[in-house]
């Protein structure tokens, strides 16, 4: 079986509107589960590869201040 799932994730989200997506990143943060980081990871390419240098300079700065908070 050949699953590809970017495609999968892309294709279920499609339609979505913006409070839809922002539902559904919310719900599988809070729920915490390891079973939707894929799907996230998706989202976070798809939001690496439409976003300019200095918004990816943004996120990686936000990244690497919440990662230090973990530590």
């Amino acid at each position: 079986m050949d699953l590809n799932l970017r495609h999968a994730v892309i294709q279920n989200i499609a339609n979505n509107t913006k409070e839809q997506l922002e539902d559904t990143i919310v719900d599988a943060i809070q729920r915490g589960e390891e079973k939707y980081l894929p799907g996230l990871g998706v989202l976070f390419e798809e939001i690496w590869k439409h976003s300019s240098e200095q918004q990816k300079e943004e996120m990686l700065t936000t990244l690497e201040q919440a990662v230090k908070q973990h530590a």
